[in-house]
């Protein structure tokens, strides 16, 4: 019996080892292919204690380089638009959008890690990861610099796509994403990446 477990954990821990070394490679061949991304997402934010505080789902467009569409659908609307100089975030419940420079909202949004010009290796240290949600292969980003906004960054992937993100924040949160419908290098129609603030609402922040 002894031998029978000690056999089984060699088999898994060369199976996992295995795995998590090729999450590093699928990451090398997604950053190299990927062109244009679609999918629907549900994320989660998580406190420290791991309590889930706020949840949401909507629709995610990338574009290389420099762009994306991230549409919240629920519980509320909001809209977040990179359009290659500026982010717009746009709160309908609110009647504002806030704009910022693209590089200095680098660290605060996800979508801004995978279509940056950067090659991923001069941002972040990059380490195979075995502790993540089984089924996928995992990936650990490091940002090389203190002021990113965050600690970490996890990027597991099946065998075709990219299904989830996970990062955790300076405070300790952790942002928990998940893909499904995953639809990569599909031409996608640029005025996706166009924002104009709808009449009426307020405009704060960068607008020259």
């Amino acid at each position: 019996m002894k031998k029978l477990i000690i056999l089984m954990t060699a088999c898994w821990l060369a199976i996992s080892g295995a795995h998590a070394a090729s999450a590093v490679e699928q990451l090398a061949a997604f950053n190299d292919k990927m062109q244009t991304f679609e999918a629907t997402f549900a994320q989660e934010l998580q406190d420290t204690k791991g309590k889930v505080t706020q949840s949401s789902s909507g629709k995610v467009y990338l574009q290389r380089p420099g762009r994306f569409r991230w549409n919240y659908l629920a519980p509320f609307k909001q809209e977040i638009v990179a359009d290659g100089a500026k982010i717009w975030i746009y709160d309908a419940d609110l009647e504002q959008v806030t704009v910022k420079r693209m590089n200095g909202a680098l660290a605060e949004t996800p979508a801004m890690l995978l279509i940056g010009k950067k090659p991923l290796e001069e941002m972040f240290e990059i380490h195979a990861h075995s502790g993540g949600a089984p089924g996928l292969a995992w990936v650990k980003l490091l940002p090389k610099t203190k002021d990113s906004g965050f600690e970490q960054l996890l990027l597991g992937f099946d065998a075709k796509d990219l299904r989830a993100m996970e990062l955790v924040d300076s405070f300790g949160q952790t942002t928990r994403i998940r893909f499904e419908g995953v639809v990569m290098n599909k031409r996608l129609a640029a005025t996706l990446f166009n924002f104009t603030p709808p009449a009426g609402v307020d405009v704060v922040g960068e607008t020259e």
